[in-house]
């Protein structure tokens, strides 16, 4: 007995000892405190990293970080750069031209009044407004809250109307020309430039009024349900609300193109420039009237001070706008 706990004891590794070299460590076998480890031994899994690799580590990360806060901020300055010059350049340009008798109410090659396309131009949006919101703002309601999710139609609706937001305008010009000037016999008027414009604004309508719709989570859905209400009540009452200032960002976006656009209607509203005292009568809009002025090369001045025109036009559009949709949701927060 005496021998067999000699050789026991023999056989039991002495504290602190260290690993013969040369000889390999059984697999799973801790390694001693204080024992080297050989030189290309592979290192214990849980092991903790070293000190060294860790400092470069966390200097690689921050060094990214340094480099994409400069990119963004590069990015933001270049781009708010660009729209100060094109803001700065036009106005520069235009200002010192924008005299009284530009804002006549009778077009002359003496004053190239610029008042008949001025309020052409809001005739012509407010009529494609009219046609565009309500066709854009229903097909919305109809693919989000009434078809089935999956179905095929859905999503034929869907790719055609990215189809259509990717055709350029002058063919939507071409096609006015073609059934509302010609087929249907309406001639160049407002009206034919304004249902060319309906079918141009009518997918970003209708694209961003979808988007709203989905926006506004379920549980308002399901809550108005197990109220007792209706699909048509909850709709109107419950799912449009807080929808609609994704939808007036919509329409923001369609006013943006309507005034901005200028091929589709040389070739369906004409280039008269008269204030319309119809639908049926042929007009320029602020567009349409800055090409003229410039391609004629004797009213570039002119066309400059119209610029400025447009671009104030537009930005108290969008300002009218945002503040609408801002009051409508703090009216439904209240």
């Amino acid at each position: 007995m005496k021998n067999l706990g000699r050789i026991g004891r023999s056989r039991a590794p002495m504290a602190g000892s260290s690993q013969m070299p040369g000889s390999p460590q059984m697999p799973g076998s801790p390694q001693m405190p204080g024992s080297p480890q050989m030189p290309g031994s592979p290192q214990m899994p849980g092991s903790p990293q070293m000190p060294g690799n860790i400092q470069m580590s966390g200097n690689t990360r921050r060094f990214s970080e340094t480099c994409m806060a400069v990119a963004t901020w590069a990015a933001a300055c270049l781009t708010l750069g660009i729209l100060v010059f094109l803001v700065g350049f036009i106005l520069v340009r235009g200002i010192p031209y924008i005299t009284p008798s530009l804002f006549a109410f009778t077009y002359t090659s003496d004053n190239v009044s610029l008042m008949p396309a001025l309020i052409s131009t809001l005739f012509m949006t407010v009529l494609a407004l009219l046609i565009a919101v309500p066709f854009g703002v229903f097909s919305a309601i109809y693919l989000v809250e009434y078809a089935r999710r999956g179905n095929k139609f859905v999503s034929f609706v869907r790719t055609t109307t990215e189809t259509l937001s990717g055709i350029p305008s002058i063919v939507y010009g071409l096609f006015g020309l073609l059934f509302f000037v010609t087929f249907l016999g309406w001639g160049f008027s407002v009206l034919a430039g304004a249902f060319t414009l309906a079918i141009m604004i009518l997918p970003l309508v209708m694209r961003s009024s979808e988007e709203a719709l989905k926006a506004v989570p379920d549980a308002y859905r399901e809550g108005a349900f197990g109220l007792g209400a209706g699909r048509l009540r909850t709709v109107f009452r419950i799912v449009i609300p807080p929808a609609m200032p994704g939808i007036l960002a919509g329409i923001i976006l369609a006013v943006g193109r309507i005034v901005g656009e200028t091929a589709a209607l040389i070739y369906t509203a004409g280039t008269v420039a008269q204030i319309p005292a119809s639908p049926a009568q042929s007009a320029r809009t602020l567009s349409v009237h800055m090409y003229a002025l410039t391609s004629e090369g004797f009213y570039m001045n002119e066309g400059y001070a119209t610029a400025v025109v447009l671009l104030v036009l537009v930005v108290l559009i969008n300002t009218g706008s945002a503040m609408l949709a801002k009051r409508i949701g703090r009216g439904r927060k209240g």
